[in-house]
């Protein structure tokens, strides 16, 4: 299945969004790019990489945890020390992200 590069998330309370499941085999990210595309609030972002996120014992790295970002305004990140993670088996890392409940945001992965 081919990877998505861009996503358009509206937040719910507790809805984390997959943005590349454990076994796409992609190890490393050229960048992240988050976008607050919402008209006037700030938007909460936590961005994650996570093993067997189904299991009760699976690990969990924050790579961003609860910025704020504001309204009509972007965040990239591009360290590629940061944006490495084992991705190669099922069992192994995925990456994630997380909303506010009132979030509007666009999320473009260079792959």
């Amino acid at each position: 299945m081919a990877l998505k590069k861009r996503y358009n998330i509206t937040g719910s309370t507790g809805i984390t969004t997959e943005l590349i499941a454990p076994g796409s085999k992609v190890d490393s990210l050229g960048s992240i790019l988050v976008t607050n595309v919402h008209a006037s609030n700030a938007a909460t972002i936590t961005l994650f990489v996570e093993d067997a996120p189904t299991a009760s014992a699976s690990k969990n790295f924050k790579i961003i945890n609860a910025v704020s970002l504001p309204s009509g305004t972007s965040l990239i990140l591009d360290e590629p020390s940061v944006l490495q993670f084992d991705n190669t088996a099922s069992t192994s890392f995925g990456l994630y992200i997380t909303v506010g409940a009132s979030d509007t945001v666009d999320v473009t992965l260079g792959l």
